[in-house]
């Protein structure tokens, strides 16, 4: 990786954490070049404007979770194994890669939700990259045996988001102690419920 590359990536692994904290809405080159002490001109000639750098931040926030999240766990065997460490490390895929406002990715689908346009396009094709994902390792464990043959693929796969989006709002917003107790135990009842 030569310098300019890493420099970059500097920067974008800023920018996710400042993203995580104030939105994406108001991560701008301006707020960026204050953080990082640099120049607007230096960042703006690596972004060219605020969209390019929502979008490359969110495009490196993928990378990061394919990373920290995706190929640790595609590593584990196929089955409930791998849709366990699906969970796991999406769950502590904040703390993998630091984020200290929580999942970026969390935020932008808030924040963007009802905002058509290329940010937009972006979090919904991770989103349902993601979802279809697990949905693929849920079918994989219905195929070994550990789960029953009548568990619908997506169905978890959407009630695993759901415990994770939970899981967010009740860590984030309200201070709860327990949330990722109830998030474990929300998932394991989901699992049993599977199970063969």
């Amino acid at each position: 990786m030569g310098r300019g590359e890493q420099t970059r990536d500097a920067i974008l692994e800023t920018a996710l954490q400042v993203a995580s904290r104030i939105g994406l809405g108001g991560l701008t080159i301006g707020t960026l070049s204050e953080e990082l002490d640099l120049s607007k001109s230096g960042l703006f000639a690596h972004f060219g404007s605020k969209e390019s750098l929502v979008l490359r931040t969110l495009e490196y926030a993928g990378e990061r979770f394919t990373e920290a999240v995706v190929k640790p766990a595609l590593a584990e065997a196929r089955g409930e194994p791998r849709v366990r460490a699906l969970f796991e490390r999406a769950l502590r895929w904040p703390q993998l890669v630091p984020q200290p406002g929580g999942c970026i990715f969390v935020t932008a689908a808030v924040e963007f939700d009802d905002q058509p346009g290329p940010v937009r396009d972006l979090v919904r094709t991770n989103r349902r990259g993601w979802r279809e994902l697990v949905a693929g390792a849920v079918r994989r464990s219905v195929d070994a045996g550990h789960f029953r043959r009548d568990v619908e693929p997506e169905q978890f796969a959407f009630e695993m988001e759901g415990i994770l989006f939970a899981w967010h709002h009740a860590s984030r917003l309200l201070d709860d102690p327990h949330a990722e107790e109830h998030a474990h135990a929300a998932f394991e009842a989901l699992v049993a419920r599977s199970r063969s």
